[in-house]
This record gives structure tokens, sequence and C-alpha cells, in this order.
């Protein structure tokens, strides 16, 4: 046993010293290689990574178990784009499509606010309008002093004629006087319809402002997401050509070839041009969203877009269509005026009210208080015809926006069956490159630097997707504008 003891021990001893014996041979033959001259003449540097946010990287649903470190994501079909919490760069700020479409459209945008308040104008105007209907009551008080008698009339004072005067040389006089108008209410009812049109078709305007923005909004998100993904292709396709030529000088002669400049230059072009453009883009994005310059941003994925809209369905719905809805408005509006010039013909009657005190006129003349109600009336016999010919102009006009609105509805369906075959058209494009992203092999070697292939395709498939995603949300925005969905 003892022997045997012994003999493990130096079978020990001499695998030690074979493992170090290695080692070594290694390391001089590591220090012989870094040692050869390069003729690589500049390394393409790529900082851009510490700059801007990490792209997502693309990993199967099933890795998910793992004990991986947690992260956020959105998923994609089978796919769900993920940026881990530890490759987060620091004080850069986190941003969904949803999150920023409300920090665009929030109040303090100034279109936004001015289609509001183009809605409060026209809802102020109404409830003015619909004021006529109540009974006007004003005041009126007057103190004047002549400076001169007035003429004198014969009067009998005391069963005796004597001269008195009619007019007072001081004057004070207070009148409350009520006129509730009668005829004139049919004009005014007329005139709330009017309004009240103007009130609709400034709501249905109220949401473009809003919309516009949004769309904008979702146009740099996605311009910025595909703008990330080109980075990271120029990135790897950088690396790729450095490590051919890494390759290339340490098998042969260091020479600087013609070719291998011109690779180099194209690389380092590509890298500047892409970094430019995503620097462009999160500068517009912040100032849209009204974020301190230089704020870092990091884009999140949106969910994918799930939409089931029908032909028929998209038709029916086209009747809340803004463009629809002020042609509507406009002929309402225009045969309350035709009713309204109609109106013309009739009398205008009013019932007034009121108490007077006054001493201007002697009292024995007119008493010193009383209280009056009577009825005014007062209508044109004759205007040289001019009734007649407004009937005629208005009653046009009002045929007019009528074959407007018929128009108009042909035009909408028409808009509406050609933004639906765009977005079905879309949804497919769309839904193919999903499919390919999916069906990609290289998910686990998305961005790992030592396979600069796998990464530059991987971000190539990835802006194409997001390209088609864009352009799939701009034809269900389009469609839902034209029926004017929220």
């Amino acid at each position: 046993m003892i022997q045997t003891a012994h003999m493990y021990q130096r079978s020990a001893v001499l695998f030690v010293w074979i493992l170090l014996a290695c080692f070594s041979v290694s390391a001089q033959d590591l220090s012989s290689t870094t040692s050869r001259p390069l003729s690589l003449p500049s390394p393409i540097l790529l900082p851009l990574r510490a700059t801007f946010a990490p792209v997502f990287d693309i990993k199967p649903d099933n890795d998910l178990e793992t004990g991986t470190p947690p992260s956020r994501k959105s998923q994609i079909g089978g796919l769900s784009l993920t940026a881990n919490l530890n490759d987060s760069p620091a004080g850069a700020r986190r941003v969904t499509l949803e999150e920023a479409k409300q920090m665009a459209a929030d109040a303090s945008n100034p279109m936004v606010r001015l289609a509001q308040l183009s809605v409060e104008v026209a809802k102020q105007h109404r409830l003015g309008v619909q004021g006529l209907y109540y009974p006007n009551i004003g005041t009126q008080f007057a103190n004047l002093h002549l400076n001169k008698e007035t003429g004198f009339v014969v009067g009998e004072r005391l069963g005796v004629m004597v001269p008195v005067n009619i007019f007072e040389k001081n004057q004070t006089d207070f009148n409350v006087a009520a006129v509730q108008p009668v005829t004139p209410l049919l004009s005014v009812y007329q005139l709330v319809k009017i309004a009240r049109a103007d009130e609709n078709i400034a709501k249905a305007k109220a949401g473009i402002p809003v919309a516009e923005t949004a769309a904008n909004v979702e146009k740099n998100f996605f311009d910025l997401l595909v703008a990330q993904r080109e980075l990271t292709s120029a990135e790897a396709d950088a690396k790729k050509i450095q490590a051919k030529w890494l390759t290339a000088s340490n098998t042969g002669a260091p020479t600087i070839s013609s070719e291998q400049e011109t690779e180099t230059l194209g690389a380092e072009k590509a890298v500047v041009q892409s970094t430019s453009k995503v620097k462009e883009l999160t500068a517009s994005l912040n100032e849209m969203l009204r974020l301190p310059d230089g704020t870092r941003l990091e884009l999140v994925p949106p969910q994918p877009l799930v939409e089931d809209v029908s032909l028929t369905n998209a038709v029916e719905k086209a009747v809340a269509n803004p463009e629809l809805i002020e042609a509507e408005q406009t002929a309402v509006k225009a045969h309350a005026g035709l009713t309204l010039t109609k109106l013309q013909y009739v009398p205008t009657v009013a019932i007034t009210g009121g108490y007077a005190n006054q001493n201007a006129i002697n009292n024995n003349v007119l008493p010193k208080d009383f209280s009056y109600i009577g009825v005014i009336a007062t209508f044109t016999i004759f205007d040289g015809f001019k009734r007649e010919h407004s009937v005629k102009e208005v009653q046009a006009q009002a045929e007019m926006a009528d074959m407007a609105v018929q128009l108009t509805k042909a035009k909408v369906a028409a808009g509406v069956k050609s933004s639906y075959f765009e977005l079905d058209r879309s949804r497919q494009l769309y839904q193919l490159a999903r499919r390919v992203v999916s069906a990609a092999q290289v998910v686990d070697a998305s961005y790992r630097p030592d396979n600069p292939d796998a990464a530059s395709a991987q971000a190539k498939m990835e802006a194409d997707m997001f390209r088609a995603e864009f352009e799939y949300r701009q034809a269900y925005a389009k469609l839902k504008a034209l029926i004017g969905a929220k």
C-alpha cells in the first residue's frame, strides 16, 4: 500500500511538470506571434457602442428559462428582441414607441394646443349664439344740465292760465327695459345650427395635428432603429475587413496594397456615415420629445402590430372621415343659410317692457315714474328684389354642398379601398421579413465580436424587418385616418 501511494505521488508531480512545460512553450509562441509587424496602416476604431444604445440581441423564447441576467424584451412572433439590463449604457433614457407618442402629443405641443383652441372658439361661439334665445335686459341713466331755459307753453294751474316748461333745464332719467324677440327666434335656431356645424368641423379636424405628430414620431423612431442596425452592420463589416487583412499580414510580407486601403477606407466611411445618421436622428427625436439635447436614447422595439380590418367594415366606418364630416356639415350650414334667407320675408316682432323714472318732461305732461309693455314689429316692404336674389343664390350654394357630399363620399370610399389593399400588401411583406429573421440560424452569435459575419447579417435582416414594419404601420395609420378611427 505504501509503495502504491509513493507511485501515485511521483505520477502527480510528473504530470504537473509536463503542464508547466506546455504552458511555457505556448507563451513563447504567443510572444513571437505578437512581435511580428502588422501591415494594416491603421486599425478601424469602433467606439460607438459606448455612445449609442446597444442593439437588441435576438434570442429564441426557449432560452429565456436559463439563468441569464434579468432583461426586458419585446417579442415579435417567435422572436424576442432583448436588451440585457447589464448591457444598457449608463444614463440612457429607455423609451418605447407609445411613450414617445404620448410625450410628443402632450398638451404643451403648440400644434395640439392650437387644435384645442380652435374647438374652444367654435364652442364658445355656439353658446353665444344660443344666448339670443333669451330676452335682452338693459338699463339707461342720463343726467343733463341745459345752459338755457327751454320753450314755454300755456298751462293751467289752480284755474289760472300760466306759462309752463315742457322740458326741464335740469334732467335726470333712469330706464330699465326688456326685449324678448319672437319671430327672430326662428332665425336664431338656424344660426345655432350653423354654429354647431362649425363646432363639429373643428372637432373633426382637432385630431389631425395629434395624428400627424404621432406619425412623425413613429417615423423618426423606426428610422433610428434602422440606423442603429445599419451602424451595427457597418461596425461588423469593418471588423471583418480588419480581421481579413490582419490574417493576410500574418501570412505574407507586411505590405499595404491598394485593395487593402480601398476596403479599409470604405469600411471607415460606412461607420462614419452610420454614426452621423444615428446622431442626427437621436437629436431629432429628442427635440420631438422635448428632452434635453444630448440625451442618449435606448429604443425598445414595439410589440407587433395586430389589426383585423375587413374591407367592408372599413368602408362602413368611413362616415367618420374628417373630410366627409366637413362636407356634410358644410351642407348643413348651406341649408340653414337658405332657411335664414327665406325668413327675411317674415316681419320682425318683439315684446318689450320696462320701468322709467324721469324729470326731463314736465310731470303735467308725463308722469315722473311709470311702467310700460308693448309689441314692436318691423318689416321692409320693398328692398329692390334683394331678398329674391339672395334666396336664389343661397339655394344654388345648398345644391353645390349636396353634390360635394356625394363626391366626397365616393372619393373617401375609393381612398379606403386603395389604402386597404396597400395595408394588406404591407402586412404580407412585414410577416415575410419577420419570418426571415425568425428562420435565421445566427441567433446565438448575433452581436459577438468574434463573429462579425453573423452580426452583420443579423443587423441587416433586422433593419429590413423594421423598415417593413414601419411601412405596415404607416399603411394602417393611413387607413385609420381615412375611416376617422382614433
